[in-house]
Parts: C-alpha cells; structure tokens; sequence
C-alpha cells in the first residue's frame, strides 16, 4: 500500500506540474476533468453511494453545468460570464426539479448545487489564479499551501504529535500536527517567496506576503481535509471513489487543494495586488 500511494502521489505531483507549467488549454481541461469527477463523486455519496451508481438526471445536468462554466472559464475569463453561468445552472437545476417532479427530492437538488459549487467553481480558481498577471510564479504557492501543509502536519506529528483535537472526525490528527503544518508551509512560502516569486515583482519585497498566504492557505487545506472528512462521516464511507490507487477518489486527495485555491487567489489580490 506505501509503495502504492507514494508512485501514485509521484505521478499526481508530476501531472499538476505540467498543467501547472503549461497553463492555459491544459490545465483548464485537466481542471474540467478533475472537477467532473469530485462532483460525480460528492453526488455519489449524497445519492446513497453504492447503490445510486447510475446518473441520473440530476447528475447528467451537473456535468453539463461544469462544462459550460469551464467554457466561459477558457474562452471569455470574464466575471459577468462566470456569474451568468453559476445563476443559469441554478435556474436549471430548479427547471428541472420542477418539470420531473417528484421524481427527484429536494434534498437531490439541493445537494448538486452545492456539490457544483464546493469542487468545480472552488477549483476553478487554480486556473484563474496561474492566469492572471505573474500568474505562472504565484499558482504555486496553492499546492505548497496545501500539500506543503499536509507533508509538514505528517512529519510534525509523527515526531511530537499528542494532542487530538478532532477526535471523531479525524482521530490522528494532532494539534502539534496542525501547528506544524501551517508553520511549515509558512516557511516553504518564505522561501518560495524569497528565492522565486521576487523575480515576478522586482520592486517589491513579497517574502512575507508569501508566507502569509501559503500559512492562511494551509489553515483552509485543513478546513478542507476535515470538511471532505465530515461529508464521509455523515454518509458512512471510507473513501469517495478508487480513481487514484492508494488515495481514493479525487475529494480524497484534492479536498485540501479545493479550498486553498480561493484562498491563495484572494491573497494574492489583497497583498500582491496582482
């Protein structure tokens, strides 16, 4: 299993790495790809898991929904665009409700616009986050926020960790642990921020604004963690899907990344200015 997951998390880092470095066309259909599948994902266990496997109707205007709005992502980038979609996919999934009812409950509907909205529209800010000004230097610090924190909070509590602080919901986690974290990805950010992202803003000096970033970014990972965590812990499943051997599903290893992404993007408005 160790063996398993680490060639898998080697080849997952590699990929984001390219979409990353490339930008553009790749990494918005690498995001689409991506925010498809945590949304077929998070419908899966709000539908009842296992036994709702087949899409329904619900799930199929999901998928058309993240593909429209990836579209308006690429092609325009434009706000009043993006709005216009996330208020016509709500219309829809409403128009349909109403249209099939009671073939499907509230509750389903319900749970496809927050689905729409937690994975695919929080993702979508890695790709508006790497196009915008300086954009190919301050997308990084999303995966250092997130899983920068994650490699640290594991080191940290492997070696000082007592405390739990989630016992029910998370029980290895340790408040060293969560220290650890965020004081890690605050100093890979500093270093980030010294060494590279200077280069980006030669009359600025963003070392601390880096380190502030990637440690807010690394509290909101773990928000992430334990939100995905929570939604498991409600519909009694160990992990959201096999897609990614020894990880589980997408949710399972970009639940971090999904909420770090808004984040990082909003920081780096507020003190970048970018």
């Amino acid at each position: 299993m160790f063996w398993t997951r680490l060639s898998s998390g080697i080849v997952l880092v590699v990929i984001a790495a390219l979409a990353l470095g490339y930008g553009g066309l790749v990494l918005a259909v690498l995001l689409w790809a991506v925010s498809l599948a945590a949304l077929l994902e998070l419908t899966k266990a709000f539908y009842g898991g296992e036994g709702h496997g087949r899409r329904n109707g619900l799930e199929l205007l999901g998928m058309a929904g993240v593909t429209f709005y990836y579209l308006a992502l690429y092609f325009a980038g434009d706000d009043t665009w993006l709005l216009l979609c996330l208020v016509g996919f709500f219309l829809a999934v409403m128009f349909v409700y109403v249209i099939r009812f009671p073939k499907y409950h509230a509750s389903q509907a319900a749970a496809l616009v927050f689905s729409f909205l937690y994975a695919p529209v929080m993702l979508s800010f890695v790709y508006r986050t790497r196009s915008g000004p300086q954009g190919f230097y301050l997308v990084w610090m999303i995966l250092l926020s997130a899983w920068g924190c994650d490699t640290c909070a594991y080191v940290a509590g492997m070696l000082f960790g007592h405390k739990k602080i989630f016992p029910r919901l998370s029980p290895k986690k340790t408040l060293e642990g969560c220290i650890g974290g965020v004081l890690g990805a605050g100093l890979l950010g500093w270093l980030y921020g010294a060494f590279v992202v200077e280069r980006a803003f030669p009359e600025q000096s963003v070392s601390w604004a880096a380190a502030l970033i990637c440690s807010l970014g690394a509290v909101m990972g773990m928000v992430g963690d334990l939100a995905a965590s929570a939604v498991k812990r409600n519909f009694e499943i160990k992990d959201y899907g096999k897609l990614i051997p020894g990880h589980g599903g997408i949710m399972d290893r970009f639940d971090s990344v999904i909420i770090t992404a808004p984040m990082t993007y909003l920081m780096t408005i507020l003190l970048l200015g970018r």
